[in-house]
């Protein structure tokens, strides 16, 4: 049976960087999919992994000091989940008017030149997000042929199946979380698109490459924790979109971007959530 935990977790006061974290430290004791909103996020583990104990325990180490995070568990029993996600959570998305992400079990599509297939099983990048929709556009406004690209905190594999489709030479997809990875996997399968290398960490799984096109989708702090590393994988010419923040945090990635001796290019912005563009010169 593919019956589940619903997990529902409010966490005071809340914010992106508070919902990540917690998820990361729940994806580490068996929760396999995540639904953030406002006030926290609703989190689903099958109930066979479901323990209690080990959740208190695990959240009475939260590591954000000042945060204060509540949880009400619920049964649910097991169901069609395509179909769940696609009454709740997941409608296909027309992006920039070029492009149309959809899963497998919708079928009124619309038509558009790229066609995405993405069966995201609960996870982030659907395009549904401000801040994946930001990078989808960047991808459709670059010119890709025959670069090389890389897709930090690659999630569904959305934003490298897309930069393939666009002609892309080569795609390296880096996830933190293993059940993203093994979704990225799948949905590149589903694309049948070859040339995107899916990798499992974080900087640590970047090797001595260069990438002509960055697409970072994480958030502020680990932007500005990890983009000297990125950096190191730019040559002259080089361009890198950043994302997972809100328009006041654009000038502490910018002083960091420039710190490192990168250029400010601009950015574009989708409900106070943006995409900043930098260059390497």
């Amino acid at each position: 049976m593919n019956d589940y935990m619903q997990v529902r977790f409010d966490v005071e006061p809340c914010s992106e960087m508070a919902t990540d974290v917690l998820a990361a430290v729940l994806a580490e004791i068996g929760y396999e999919s995540f639904v953030p909103d406002e006030r926290g996020v609703t989190a689903f583990v099958p109930q066979g992994k479901y323990d209690e104990t080990r959740l208190k325990e695990e959240l009475s180490q939260y590591p954000i000091g000042g945060v204060s995070v509540t949880y009400e568990a619920t049964f649910v029993a097991g169901r069609d989940w395509n179909e769940e996600w696609e009454k709740n959570y997941f409608k296909p998305i027309v992006v920039g008017d070029e492009c149309v992400i959809h899963s497998t079990f919708h079928t009124d599509i619309p038509q558009a030149r790229y066609d995405v297939l993405i069966d995201p099983k609960m996870a982030f990048g659907t395009g549904h997000h401000e801040t994946t929709t930001l990078m989808l556009q960047a991808i459709l406004a670059s010119d890709l042929t025959g670069r090389s690209v890389l897709d930090m905190g690659c999630g569904t594999a959305v934003l490298g199946i897309l930069a393939r489709m666009k002609g892309a030479a080569s795609v390296v997809a880096v996830d933190i979380d293993e059940f993203a990875v093994e979704n990225a996997i799948e949905n590149i399968r589903l694309n049948h698109v070859s040339g995107v290398e899916v990798r499992l960490g974080g900087i640590e799984a970047l090797k001595q490459e260069s990438f002509d096109f960055i697409f970072a989708n994480i958030n502020r702090n680990i932007l500005l924790a990890d983009m000297h590393a990125y950096v190191a994988c730019m040559k002259r010419g080089s361009r890198i979109f950043m994302s997972g923040f809100y328009v006041e945090d654009i000038p502490f990635i910018r002083a960091e971007a420039e710190h490192l001796g990168l250029r400010f290019v601009g950015y574009a912005e989708k409900n106070r959530w943006v995409a900043v563009e930098c260059m390497s010169d």
